[in-house]
C-alpha cells in the first residue's frame, strides 16, 4: 500500500501519538510519501525520522496513492484537498487535536482506526464541492472549495450590497456584512456560526447564508447544488474580499461571481461508529444535556 502524508504543525500532546502512527505504518509496510515542510517539522520539534521513501511540495508531486493521510484538524483536511483535488484518492482524517467534522480519527481511539483503515475495512462518502467562475483566472487553478465561499467587506465601516440570482433568476439584494454559498459539508462551519441550518454531507445542496443582514426577516436559503448562483457586489468601496475556504483574494465590485458545483468530487474514509451524526452530537456536545 502506498499512503501520501500531510500535515502541519501540532502541539506536544500529539508527538507520541504521532510516532506511533508511523510505527503501525512500518510494522505494515507501507510505502510512505510525506510533505516535506512536514517532515521537517517532524525532524525539528517531534524529534522523529520517520521511514519515507519519498516527499512532495505540490499537488502534481502525489502520484500513485492508495490513501492520503491528513494529520491536524479539519483546517489541515482543507488544506490536504487542494493537494488531492480531482484525483479521486480518499483522505484519512486524523485530528491532533479535539475531533473535527473531517479530521474524525482522535488520538484515542487512532491505532485500531488506523489497522481498519489498512485493512480495508471502511466505506467511501463522496463529498461535494462548491466552483467559483470569474471570467478573470482568479485563484488561478485552485478555484473549488469544500466547505463554503465567504463574500466579505474590506474594513468595519459601511455594509456591502449583494445582489444575488440563481440559474438568472433574481432571489435577493442582500445588505449585510458579507453572504456566504456553502456546500452541505460546510454547513458545520462558517456558514453554522452565522445561523446557518445543518445538513446532512449527502445533502445536493447549497446553503445562502448571509453574514450580520441588515433586515431581520431575511434568513439562509437552501437551493439544489445544480444550480448556478450569480453574485453582483456593490458598496461604499470599490473592492471586496472572496475567499474559498483558507485561500482569499481582493476583487473589484465590477467582477461578477458565478457560482455551481464543482466537476469532481473528494472521497473520503468513514469507519464503522464513524457516522456523520456521532460527530456531530459528539462535537456539539448534545449528549451533554443530562435528559439524555
Amino acid at each position: 500500500m502506498r499512503i501520501a502524508v500531510f500535515g502541519k504543525q501540532f502541539g506536544e500532546v500529539f508527538y507520541n501519538a504521532c510516532k506511533g502512527l508511523f510505527q503501525i505504518l512500518k510494522e505494515n509496510k507501507v510505502e510512505v510519501s510525506i510533505y516535506k515542510p512536514f517532515y521537517e517539522f517532524l525532524l525539528t520539534h517531534v524529534k522523529m525520522k520517520p521511514e519515507v521513501s519519498g516527499f512532495f511540495n505540490v499537488h502534481d508531486e502525489i502520484v500513485d496513492a492508495d490513501l492520503v493521510f491528513s494529520i491536524g484538524g479539519d483546517g489541515t483536511f482543507l488544506e490536504a484537498v487542494t493537494f488531492v483535488r480531482d484525483k479521486g484518492i480518499a483522505i484519512v482524517g486524523i485530528n491532533s487535536g479535539r475531533l473535527g467534522f473531517l479530521a474524525d480519527i482522535s488520538q484515542g481511539e487512532m491505532k485500531v482506526a488506523i489497522q481498519e483503515v489498512l485493512e480495508g475495512r471502511y466505506s467511501v462518502r463522496q463529498l461535494d464541492l462548491i466552483k467559483l467562475d470569474t471570467g478573470g483566472g482568479h485563484f488561478n487553478d485552485y478555484n473549488f472549495a469544500l466547505n463554503e465561499l465567504a463574500i466579505s467587506k474590506r474594513d468595519s465601516s459601511a455594509m456591502i450590497t449583494i445582489h444575488t440570482y440563481v440559474n438568472d433568476d433574481f432571489l435577493n439584494s442582500f445588505w449585510a456584512d458579507g453572504l456566504i454559498i456553502s456546500t452541505a459539508t460546510g454547513s458545520t462551519a462558517y456558514s453554522l456560526s452565522v445561523g446557518g441550518p445543518i445538513l446532512h454531507p449527502d445533502s445536493k445542496s447549497f446553503i445562502i447564508t448571509p453574514i450580520a443582514p441588515h433586515n431581520l426577516n431575511v434568513r439562509p436559503v437552501v437551493v439544489p447544488n445544480d444550480v448556478e448562483i450569480t453574485l453582483k457586489v456593490e458598496g461604499r468601496d470599490s473592492k471586496f474580499l472572496a475567499s474559498l475556504d483558507s485561500k482569499s483574494e481582493v476583487f473589484e465590485n465590477s467582477v461578477h461571481l458565478k457560482v455551481k458545483k464543482a466537476g469532481f468530487h473528494i472521497n473520503v474514509i468513514e469507519l464503522e461508529g464513524h457516522s456523520f451524526f456521532t460527530t456531530l452530537r459528539n462535537k456539539l456536545m448534545w449528549g451533554v444535556d443530562k435528559r439524555n
